[in-house]
């Protein structure tokens, strides 16, 4: 029912891309219509999804199935559900993508670096504790105590759990399309966890976009590429313009950039295309772990 009403939206979105207002409207109600019956069907008083998983509140919070107040609760089900796990996933092929996802949309990117920095089981870490070069099939495709685990399903070179790059490149380099075709970008990249530097790039239709960014002595240099006939809002992450340079120069002075004001507490310039050399003098807004699920 998830993927239902996640292929009901993106039909409509193609349908207004395209401009078949129509089309758009009939899909959009059959959205609607799936939602409602979602939430009936399967979602408590109390904002549980019925199985009560890490997987089935990612399908609902990314999907957007819930109700504002029934996405609050199920994100603090979510959280304390894999802290009770002692801060690991239980998600497999369907849901471990979409708890990355859906931790960075109810803003506790901090856990998703966590998840992504474990090296104890289950984990991307353990697997490479353990000797991997590539994405395996199942989080104990081998072990120390048993080997090989499924013979007849034991890929050591698997897609499913890859999916996790998609997180890394939206938020960790925080390159992500602002509308239709990546002809307006938004660069928000989203330090946190131990990292303290991270190379993203990603060749979109009107070339390649990328990030560079490193933090060292509470200073972060953040370089930028736009690529030709695109423009893009970047948001820093600090609250303080003054701390901010481009290419030295302060915001006002620097070329092909304007300060927008803040955004969600965080700097935001729109530039257009070109290359572009960011620092700012800490403090930095880094996604750290915090101790408890969201209230």
């Amino acid at each position: 029912m998830a993927y239902f009403a996640c292929s009901t939206r993106l039909v409509a979105q193609a349908a207004e891309a395209l401009g078949k207002t129509e089309d758009a409207k009939e899909f959009n109600d059959l959205n609607e219509r799936i939602r409602t019956s979602f939430q009936k069907s399967f979602v408590a008083p109390d904002g549980r999804v019925k199985g009560n998983t890490q997987t089935a509140y990612a399908l609902a919070i990314v999907n957007d199935l819930l109700t504002p107040e029934q996405t609050r609760a199920a994100a603090q089900h979510l959280v304390e559900d894999i802290q009770a796990r002692d801060w690991h996933l239980s998600t497999g092929f369907v849901g471990t993508k979409d708890l990355m996802l859906a931790l960075s949309k109810i803003g506790r990117t901090d856990v998703a670096y966590r998840l992504l920095q474990n090296d104890t089981f289950p984990s991307w870490g353990y697997s490479v504790k353990q000797g991997a070069t590539s994405i395996w099939e199942c989080w104990d495709g081998w072990t120390p105590e048993k080997g090989f685990q499924y013979p007849s399903m034991g890929s050591l070179s698997h897609y499913a759990y890859g999916a996790v790059y998609q997180l890394m490149v939206e938020n960790i380099g925080g390159i992500r399309s602002d509308g239709v075709g990546y002809h307006k970008l938004l660069i928000a990249p989203q330090p946190g966890g131990t990292l303290t530097s991270a190379r993203t790039s990603y060749r979109s239709i009107h070339g390649m976009i990328a990030t560079d960014w490193r933090i060292a002595d509470d200073r972060l240099t953040l370089n930028v590429a736009i690529p030709a006939n695109t423009t893009a809002t970047v948001i820093l992450p600090t609250q303080d313009v003054t701390k901010v340079r481009e290419g030295g120069k302060r915001l006002a002075r620097a070329e092909g950039i304007k300060l927008a004001g803040l955004k969600e507490g965080r700097v935001a310039i729109e530039a257009g295309s070109g290359r572009y050399a960011f620092t700012i003098a800490g403090p930095i807004q880094v996604a750290r772990m915090g101790a408890a699920a969201p209230r």
